[in-house]
């Protein structure tokens, strides 16, 4: 998965492959504090779109190149910030689909994944085997 941070002005987004399972110790708990959450829920909160955890995980990729970043100076339009799956990602989530859906929803699902595997960023170069971004 990648969060694609495009701000206003600049030519090209900024992508950050983000895998919660290695992120270090510290970048964990870093986020915790910052969004009360556990990193479980942190996890889950920012697939479903949670604005202080999108902020907080932004921050942490940002910081990670700018070390003395403040946290007051991460702030974003809702359309520069987006997560991505890659392509072996949505690959994982369309046989899932295809095992347990069936019927007009599982039609409509593996239309809509289809798409998205279509432009999906394709990172089998990069890592190998793939595996769904959930918290265990």
């Amino acid at each position: 998965m990648y969060l694609i941070y495009h701000p206003e002005g600049s030519e090209q987004p900024t992508r950050f492959k983000y895998n919660p399972r290695k992120l270090m110790s510290a970048e964990r708990e870093m986020l915790e504090r910052k969004t009360g959450k556990d990193f479980s829920d942190f996890t889950s909160a920012v697939l479903s779109g949670n604005s202080l955890c999108r902020r907080a995980l932004l921050y942490m990729f940002l910081k990670r190149e700018h070390p003395t970043l403040k946290w007051d100076a991460v702030d974003f339009a809702w359309d520069e910030l987006k997560l991505e799956y890659s392509k072996q990602e949505l690959q994982k989530m369309r046989e899932a689909v295809s095992e347990n859906t069936s019927g007009d929803e599982r039609a409509a699902t593996l239309a809509t994944l289809d798409e998205q595997i279509e432009t999906a960023i394709d990172e089998s170069e990069e890592e190998g085997k793939a595996s769904l971004p959930l918290a265990d």
